[in-house]
């Protein structure tokens, strides 16, 4: 356990940055499961809607520094692509 005044500081600051990643990353993964469910059903404007709302939550974790960038855009590319050779096919 730490003694020192700053190190218990940053042990709060930690504690707290922890709390807020997991509920940041907790709303994405349910965002992209939803998205992936959605393209699965074969609904293609409902497809359409759940990968925009997960974009925009997978950005936002970007924002805030939970995910890398290149890991989000990743994603977002994935999701788009089978939304897409949902909506073509």
């Amino acid at each position: 356990m730490a003694n020192h005044p700053s190190a218990e500081k940053r042990h709060r600051q930690s504690v707290k940055r922890a709390a807020r990643n997991q509920r940041v990353r907790t709303r994405v993964r349910s965002e992209v499961k939803r998205a992936r469910t959605a393209i699965e059903g074969g609904d293609a404007t409902g497809a359409s809607q759940a990968v925009a709302d997960a974009a925009r939550g997978l950005d936002k974790a970007v924002a805030k520094g939970v995910l890398h960038r290149n890991n989000a855009s990743r994603r977002i590319s994935r999701l788009a692509k089978s939304a897409a050779k949902l909506a073509s096919g």
